[in-house]
């Protein structure tokens, strides 16, 4: 028999990839008990074959612990690089002229191939290229359709295939691969919960994507391009979730311009009510060292005042030394940041007007109940999931707990603030709707006898979006008995 696992006891959402430190059984259940609430497989790395084990054991996870868990497959993307050269590696000067061509031969200090005729049809004299990361730096000044020629602003080695970046043009490039396809038909296939789309420039980027998923799992944009942020709110109003991929974004970008973007993409994402995640060099030094930076834990600490859903560690989970130890810090600076008496106030600085309908009146509502009558929880009837996003949006001061018949429903939202789902059968009628909620708090650990509880759900029952009635009700405490 399943073992539940009563709420954590923090609202912001903890997401660790998965890798060759952290993708056996063993590892996802340390992982899953020191404090992550959803797994991101990278399909950068390794054979899709090698993703079937990990998926099978955060499913045999869930099951033993009788808890939804959240899967999350990022896709690679049009990842831009250069050819190779036919030493493997040359070195470039600071004001050579380095050229790029269509040429496959072996490059040389001069030149390189570069394989992707899209750069030829869009780059603009002026622009910049960004080699390795952006350690190196080129500066366009002629180009034609097979020739970009460029002068070296930033030089240094440049060795076989390195990425490029092209931070100051819209790249006309299909945001899906056909690697990509192939990832994300299998994780459709596998299960998972979560697509991310890698490198999204603009809303007609998620089109595609969306088409494939055929509702089966969300769909994520990661916002990593500058173009994006030029139509930032079309993107985010097309997909179902978003997120601050501050590693490609900040290649592209100067170092002190990411920080002011990261709160436009949260507070736009949070007023338009889809969940954000902030990733990338979050606990960074944690890597090789069992602790974290100050600077760190100050930088994971801002991004859960800004509100952030969810908070994500990269190498740290997947390839690093310390796998666990960075997770339980996520977990205990999760915790800490929302101890401050002053957090309720600042994660409520956005401003999250309500549409003009009744789900989101209600929502707005039961936010200021809990306050009013010092309620413990907000209990969530749903079947899309919707009544549980509105209400989070609000960032009510009580935990969510979110009861849906679908299990689909429960996994995806383990990236969403607040949120304890749980997969159970549909009520058919107000007095069952009550009960069961009441039963429901308290196996959950949520309640205690002389607490009262804020319900909200749908009449007639079963019928998606119609979330019309929100209830308060005290907890006897002795609802439990006759139910085992």
């Amino acid at each position: 028999m399943a073992r539940a696992i009563t709420p954590r006891s923090r609202k912001v959402r903890v997401l660790a990839t998965l890798g060759p430190a952290s993708n056996t059984p063993g590892m996802i259940a340390k992982l899953f008990e020191a404090g992550a609430d959803a797994f991101r497989i990278n399909m950068s790395h390794g054979d899709q074959q090698s993703k079937v084990a990990v998926i099978q054991a955060i499913r045999a996870l869930e099951k033993s612990h009788g808890r939804p868990t959240t899967i999350l497959a990022d896709l690679q993307g049009p990842k831009l690089r250069v050819g190779r050269f036919a030493d493997g590696r040359v070195e470039l000067a600071p004001g050579a002229t380095f050229v790029l061509d269509r040429d496959p031969t072996p490059g040389d200090a001069g030149r390189v191939e570069l394989p992707h005729r899209e750069i030829f049809d869009a780059i603009e004299r002026g622009a910049r290229l960004l080699l390795d990361d952006g350690k190196l730096v080129l500066r366009v000044v002629e180009h034609d359709a097979d020739r970009i020629v460029t002068t070296v602003e930033i030089g240094g080695p440049l060795s076989n295939n390195k990425g490029l970046n092209v931070p100051d043009v819209v790249v006309p490039m299909a945001a899906l691969t056909d690697k990509d396809r192939s990832d994300l038909a299998f994780a459709i296939e596998a299960g998972v919960d979560w697509i991310a789309l890698s490198f999204v420039q603009r809303p007609e980027d998620l089109a595609e994507a969306r088409k494939l998923i055929g509702g089966k799992a969300a769909l994520l944009a990661k916002i990593e391009k500058p173009a994006a942020i030029d139509r930032l709110e079309e993107i985010v109003e097309m997909c179902d979730a978003v997120m601050v991929a501050r590693g490609d974004l900040g290649v592209e970008l100067p170092p002190q311009a990411v920080p002011p973007l990261q709160k436009r993409i949260v507070e736009t994402s949070r007023r338009l009510g889809r969940p954000v995640v902030v990733a990338t060099q979050m606990l960074e030094s944690m890597i090789k060292s069992p602790s974290p930076t100050r600077a760190e834990v100050s930088d994971v600490a801002t991004a859960i005042y800004d509100g952030a859903d969810a908070i994500m560690l990269s190498a740290e989970s997947a390839a690093g030394d310390w796998p666990v130890e960075s997770v339980a810090m996520m977990n205990a600076i999760g915790e800490s940041v929302e101890r401050d008496p002053m957090h309720g106030d600042r994660i409520r600085f956005t401003v999250t007007r309500p549409d003009p309908t009744t789900a989101d009146a209600l929502a707005e509502a039961a936010k200021n109940i809990a306050v009013t009558i010092s309620a413990k929880a907000i209990i969530c009837f749903t079947t899309s999931g919707s009544t549980a996003r509105r209400v989070a949006r609000e960032r009510p001061s009580v935990p969510l707990l979110v009861l849906t018949p679908k299990m689909e429903t429960a996994r995806r939202l383990g990236l969403l603030w607040g949120t304890h789902a749980v997969h159970t059968r549909d009520v058919d009628s107000f007095e069952e709707m009550v009960a069961k909620a009441k039963r429901m708090a308290l196996r959950q650990g949520m309640v205690k006898a002389g607490d009262r509880v804020i319900i909200m759900a749908g009449i007639p029952f079963r019928t998606p979006g119609a979330t019309n009635v929100l209830h308060v009700v005290g907890i006897i405490g002795d609802e439990l008995k006759g139910f085992g």
